[in-house]
């Protein structure tokens, strides 16, 4: 469990602070609060109920604290008292911190109230206690009560720190210059009043530079292992080793933050939540007392999904049945099939197990490999009161470092949980000794491959060559190696005195682990904290300090560089020849490097080839890749629209369907490239018409359903630049082939008015069906099988637009009266 704490932070409004100084693009104030509002929004990301704060205004309008009828206690207002703080307060917060319109306030005062909010609220009970005071140093102050307001501080064991705007600090090296005399005497009383206290007295430069350093999340850990350690049975050898330990993780892997789901709980009340979301409202009694504050406020509902069963009942309406989760079987994926297996059946596959933690064998340090390891480390230590087991595992852990040996044990770390196996390693600081643990595969786990080597090429003859054209000469890997001892980051660091570490007695390490940081991490955290405090500005880009690894150092490019030129002769690096993209008719084609290009040489023999109806669509596009006529683009369309219209002629019911929309996808690829989308669109307002008319064979409706599906449309300006077709005019044209076809059906049905259920229902509009596409394809099978109102009421039977106990469709109900059919 985290450590509670309770931080006042009293941020200076006084007008003053909203000038700008010192060539910055930002008042003062809004300077300082970048400070404030990165310390405030980090302690409302960690959710916790014992992390509160509270604000002070100093230097505010108007006054509201308790000791508000004292002079010296004017112009100071308790924005927020000590507490939880949500996102709804960061919002009232962001609204009341502004710059005032007066200069009076006294700092010192701001900081008894602040010693009083916290006596009062943390009383006795441990706390980390903490004042956060950030101003420019340009009110007056009352320094009559410092040194008694020094002891309170000191017996309450309160942090205090005070950050000031451009105040002078000789450790980081900053001193500003012309400084008012006001200003000098209250940063001599303030860093007068931090030392008595040791407190922290800084300048805001330094502290606002400091936030891009990542703070590091730390964590209580707790025990995964509470057990003994044994070599041996010690319930059947009395010789068995059997230690009391306890085992921790050492290392775990931090997730970004995840997002959480809400709903506007108005727009459920006014009934325009979907009816098919998988999604429910979670109950204001189920939700945290600090969640269920923070919805209330911003008219939010947490929500939690829920999952409903289904099994297919021809007898249940619908032809679908709800099921309760007890009635349903695990089910595992085997290849592309579901095979179910009972509790009991499971049951027999799982291990009997207690938790137990095993040594079954030692191995050499130099037997195992680094890629063995599978999971994040843990640490196991001696029971801490036990000095018996203290004693014990310390004899084990030097036993094992002085035979340079791993121990491999079996851990069960809870009972009838699946045993997994470590490797136990030796580790032995100034402060404790414990011994290192990572998981291991078991044999089973290990598949084993054989690959080619990379050092020689062995023939099918079984004959071993050295050189060969795919491995490397000598003077290659010489300068490959010489390049990339250039670029070693270990010895390019600098010292602590800011020495370039290429000479010899000043070598450090560059990228050192404590100063690389996780940029996705990080900067999720960044972009939240921003995001919750300024919703409409543009989040600022990342720290430097997420980025500086993300490229090579200037210095060490420059020196590696000749290096990099020597590697590129050895290698005989040549530049990739740039791409020809011609406009009309030209293709992306790379320009061989001979000069000799063979496709040109057989351009002839090509372009007077035919296409064959067995390979039409490849043969299609080397047509089209060796013609740059216009003509041998119309005859190589030609061919390819005379062997698409026979495989429908040919198709018997939908088997050649496949096919011809494939040859059709590639011929309108092909045309829109080769910027003729005449061609495609003359085509297709054909073959439409020979379609309807039953030229290429009777019954082709679905042909032309999945055309549609396919997306298979005219050309239109938005994708061909040179098409006579604008996207309005394709609109309005589907607009009146809908038209067409409710005319059409409404004439097939015999019904004489074009009403408007009669539309809602024969116009793509019955719900009961998943996409336009299928809808539109039951149009076609109802305009054939029903010449009468009773055909179309069997045909919408058929469609299950009424099930089997003659319940109506609620959007087919409205049609039964046109039609005047009892069923």
């Amino acid at each position: 469990m985290a450590d509670k704490e309770a931080t006042v932070y009293i941020v200076d409004v006084g007008r003053s602070m909203g000038e700008k100084n010192h060539g910055r693009q930002q008042s003062d104030l809004d300077w300082a609060m970048l400070y404030v509002w990165d310390k405030v929004t980090s302690t409302v990301a960690t959710d916790r109920k014992t992390a509160t704060l509270g604000v002070i205004g100093l230097r505010t309008v108007g006054t509201a604290n308790e000791l508000a009828e004292e002079e010296s206690f004017a112009n100071i207002s308790i924005l927020q008292d000590i507490k939880q703080t949500l996102l709804p307060d960061l919002q009232r917060l962001r609204s009341l911190i502004k710059v005032s319109k007066t200069n009076d306030g006294d700092a010192i005062s701001a900081i008894v109230l602040a010693i009083q909010a916290i006596a009062k609220y943390c009383k006795k009970l441990k706390y980390r206690r903490k004042i956060v005071l950030v101003t420019n140093g340009r009110g007056i102050l009352d320094a009559d009560d410092v040194s008694e307001i020094t002891s309170k501080i000191k017996e309450d064991n309160i942090e205090l720190v005070v950050l000031g705007v451009d105040f002078d600090d000789a450790d980081y090296g900053f001193k500003e210059e012309d400084k008012v005399s006001l200003k000098a005497e209250n940063e001599a009383i303030l860093k007068s009043l931090t030392d008595s206290c040791d407190g922290v007295f800084g300048t805001l430069a330094q502290a606002i530079e400091e936030l891009g350093i990542p703070r590091l999340k730390t964590t209580r850990p707790v025990n995964s292992y509470k057990g003994q350690l044994t070599l041996g049975d010690p319930e059947v050898y009395d010789t068995a080793m059997s230690i009391d330990v306890e085992r921790y993780p050492r290392t775990l892997i931090r997730r970004p933050a995840s997002a959480s789901q809400y709903v506007h709980r108005a727009d459920l009340s006014n009934g325009l939540a979907s009816v098919s979301s998988s999604a429910t409202i979670l109950p204001d009694i189920e939700a945290s007392e600090g969640e269920s504050s923070a919805q209330n406020m911003n008219g939010l509902a947490a929500v939690r999904n829920a999952r409903s069963y289904q099994v297919e009942d021809d007898t249940a309406p619908g032809g679908k049945r709800d099921v309760t989760r007890d009635e349903l079987a695990k089910g595992y994926e085997y290849g592309r099939t579901a095979v179910h297996i009972s509790e009991s059946d499971e049951s027999i596959t799982n291990l009997d197990t207690k938790a137990a933690l095993e040594i079954v064998g030692f191995i050499p340090w130099n037997n195992y490999d680094r890629y063995m390891s599978m999971s994040t480390s843990s640490v196991i230590i001696a029971q801490r009161t036990n000095n018996k087991a203290i004693l014990a595992l310390s004899s084990l852990i030097h036993a094992l470092l002085e035979l340079e040996s791993f121990a491999i044990a079996r851990l069960v770390s809870k009972a009838n949980k699946t045993p997994v196996l470590l490797l136990l390693a030796p580790s032995i600081e100034v402060d404790y000794e414990c011994l290192l643990d990572v998981q291991i595969p078991f044999a089973e786990d290990v598949r084993s491959y054989k690959f080619a080597p990379l050092d020689r090429i062995v023939t099918v003859s079984g004959k071993i060559l050295k050189e060969h054209r795919n491995l490397p000469s000598e003077t290659l890997s010489s300068a490959m190696s010489d390049y990339v001892d250039s670029l070693d980051l270990s010895t390019f660091g600098k010292d602590d005195d800011g020495h370039d570490s290429l000479a010899p007695s000043n070598t450090t390490e560059y990228m050192e682990l404590t100063d690389t940081f996780s940029p996705v991490l990080h900067r999720i955290d960044q972009a939240v904290r921003w995001r919750a405090v300024h919703p409409t500005e543009p989040i600022p880009p990342p720290y430097d300090i997420l980025t500086k690894y993300s490229k090579i150092p200037d210095d060490l490019e420059a020196t590696s560089n000749p290096r990099l030129i020597k590697l590129m002769e050895a290698a005989d690096v040549k530049k990739v020849p740039p791409k020809l993209r011609g406009r009309k008719r030209q293709r992306d084609r790379v320009a061989p490097l001979s000069g000799l290009d063979v496709t040109t040489l057989l351009a002839t023999s090509r372009s007077t080839a035919k296409i064959s109806p067995e390979n039409p669509i490849p043969e299609f596009r080397q047509m089209l890749e060796t013609t740059e006529d216009p003509n041998g683009i119309v005859d190589a369309a030609s061919q390819l629209i005379t062997i698409t219209e026979k495989h429908i002629k040919d198709s018997f019911g939908d088997s050649n369907y496949d096919r011809v929309i494939a040859e059709m996808t590639a011929l309108r690829e092909e045309m829109i490239e080769m910027e003729e989308p005449g061609l495609w669109n003359d085509w297709l307002k054909k073959l439409k018409e020979k379609l309807r008319s039953d030229a290429l064979g009777a019954g082709r409706d679905e042909l032309w359903w999945r055309i549609r599906r396919d997306k298979l449309g005219l050309v239109v300006k938005s994708e061909s630049e040179v098409s006579e077709i604008g996207d309005d005019e394709a609109r309005q044209a589907e607009k009146r082939r809908q038209r067409k076809g409710v005319d059409d059906k409404r004439r097939a049905f015999g019904i004489p008015t074009a009403t408007a259920a009669t539309e809602f229902c024969l116009n793509s509009r019955v719900k009961t069906t998943n996409s336009i596409q299928d809808i539109e394809f039951k149009e076609f099978r109802l305009a054939q099988s029903a010449t009468s109102p009773a055909g179309l009421i069997i045909a919408i039977r058929q469609e299950r637009w009424i099930d089997r106990k003659h319940q109506v469709s609620a959007d087919v109900q409205s049609l039964l009266p046109i039609i005047s059919l009892s069923l």
